[in-house]
């Protein structure tokens, strides 16, 4: 993977610079940059030997997040679904076209798949996308959702998001920093996943 280096950091960078638009901020600076550099971070904890596309796809997972708004979408359940499904398909589709903008040398369309989460279950590359994806979820969309949703449902969501992390994903959440009332919710998620 050296020579493809340079070309990773190329991608990277057009990833951020469209990423840097994101209107909606995190400690000041605009989320999904924020997400993307994380992503990058529990990338190298889990995996440090990971390939060119994943270092790639995880930099992407919430490329451009906020151009399909929640709020265009139906209230509910299959409105939420459908919404999420939609922005994996707008950050492959987006991915793809800067990684042959920028590193041709990097497959695009495993990327894509990466980003689409084919696979989901028997490739591990794609396991490890969705661990990053739900660490950073905990580190950065977790806390905001505290005062807005019902204490039970909260409880509800970790547990869903515990049951598609993978067991080192799981011990590793135990390093996401998190408000003392967050930790306990996620603390009871977590008996309740293990009983």
């Amino acid at each position: 993977m050296r020579h493809l280096i340079p070309a990773v950091e190329l991608v990277v960078a057009a990833i951020d610079a469209a990423n840097s638009a994101d209107p909606n901020l995190l400690d000041g600076r605009p989320l999904a940059q924020v997400q993307g550099e994380r992503a990058t971070l529990w990338v190298d904890e889990l995996e440090p030997a990971a390939s060119a596309e994943v270092h790639v796809a995880a930099r992407a997972h919430h490329l451009e997040r906020w151009v399909l708004t929640r709020s265009s979408y139906p209230d509910g359940r299959a409105g939420y679904l459908r919404w999420r499904r939609d922005n994996k398909a707008h950050q492959a589709e987006r991915a793809a076209q800067l990684v042959r903008e920028h590193a041709p040398l990097i497959d695009a369309h495993r990327v894509s798949q990466l980003l689409l989460r084919q696979g989901l279950g028997t490739d591990t590359e794609v396991q490890l996308i969705e661990d990053v994806a739900c660490l950073v979820f905990l580190e950065t969309q977790f806390e905001p959702m505290i005062d807005r949703t019902e204490p039970d449902h909260l409880v509800g969501i970790v547990r869903k998001t515990l049951a598609k992390m993978s067991n080192a994903a799981v011990e590793a959440s135990s390093l996401v920093a998190l408000s003392p009332r967050a930790a306990t919710i996620v603390a009871a998620a977590s008996e309740d996943d293990a009983s």
